[in-house]
């Protein structure tokens, strides 16, 4: 079993974390979609010359944790770019 995630702070939680899902999984692909009520995020992998790509994760989020999520990626990524450079956006 994995050790679970601490996070920082006063209204911390404890995350428990499964061997399997600390393996993560590799996506190259993102799809959204929504509806009135939800955003639907799936994570996909594409292999060189297949045109078929296979989703790997399917994260059903409601809108305020969409926001929540959007900031959340948004503030990493900088504290990432402060400390790394700039990411490289490709084609």
């Amino acid at each position: 079993m994995v050790a679970p995630v601490q996070p920082e702070g006063e209204n911390a939680i404890n995350i428990e974390l499964g061997e399997k899902e600390a393996e993560g999984i590799y996506s190259n692909l993102v799809l959204v979609s929504h509806s009135p009520h939800e955003f639907v995020i799936d994570f996909a992998r594409m292999l060189p010359g297949v045109p078929k790509a296979k989703v790997g994760a399917r994260i059903i989020v409601a809108p305020s944790h969409m926001q929540a999520l959007i900031q959340t990626l948004q503030e990493n990524l900088s504290r990432f770019e402060r400390a790394f450079g700039p990411v490289q956006r490709r084609g």
